[in-house]
């Protein structure tokens, strides 16, 4: 198999999370049900390989509940990928525990630049979707980060589920 072809292969076993960083409360619940869901549905199906941004909100849970998967599945990967090295300056104490714990079980993770500079988020983002195949999302708002990823997606043709869609 040429490189070319190995990328395709694996490119077909990828998919990529993005949502927003606010999720109210009362969906919680029903949302990590649903995101457990799709997860497992993607790992019976042969996707092996999870990247998530690490940013608060639908990030976090989508990676605590791939690193959930983890100890069910042997083959199951998360990558991270970090836009800068000081994402979490701002998170809260609680948020930082998360990131670090997330961080330090990853399989592999990916900084893009030292600090943060204008575009560092796109750039991460293209990554992501780039190296993949499926995306699951949590879009609600069709403006700002997590729209401008599900757009790229639709443009790369990768298969997209949102799981918004199912919380009406």
């Amino acid at each position: 198999m040429n490189l070319s072809n190995y990328n395709v292969a694996l490119k077909k076993k990828s998919c990529c999370f993005t949502g927003h960083r606010d999720i109210p409360t009362d969906l919680l619940p029903i949302l990590k049900i649903i995101l457990n869901n799709k997860i497992e549905n993607m790992i019976l199906n042969g996707i092996n390989s999870f990247y998530c941004g690490g940013a608060v909100g639908f990030d976090i849970l989508a990676e605590k509940a791939v690193l959930k998967f983890k100890e069910k599945y042997d083959n199951v990967n998360l990558i991270v990928a970090v836009p800068y090295s000081e994402q979490s300056k701002y998170f809260s104490e609680i948020q930082k525990q998360e990131y670090d714990y997330i961080i330090s079980h990853a399989d592999k993770v990916i900084v893009f630049s030292d600090h943060y500079y204008r575009g560092c988020m796109h750039k991460r983002n293209r990554y992501m979707v780039d190296s993949s195949d499926h995306c699951i999302c949590y879009l609600t708002k069709y403006k700002g980060g997590t729209a401008y990823t599900v757009k790229y997606a639709k443009k790369r043709s990768l298969n997209i589920i949102n799981i918004a869609d199912e919380l009406i």
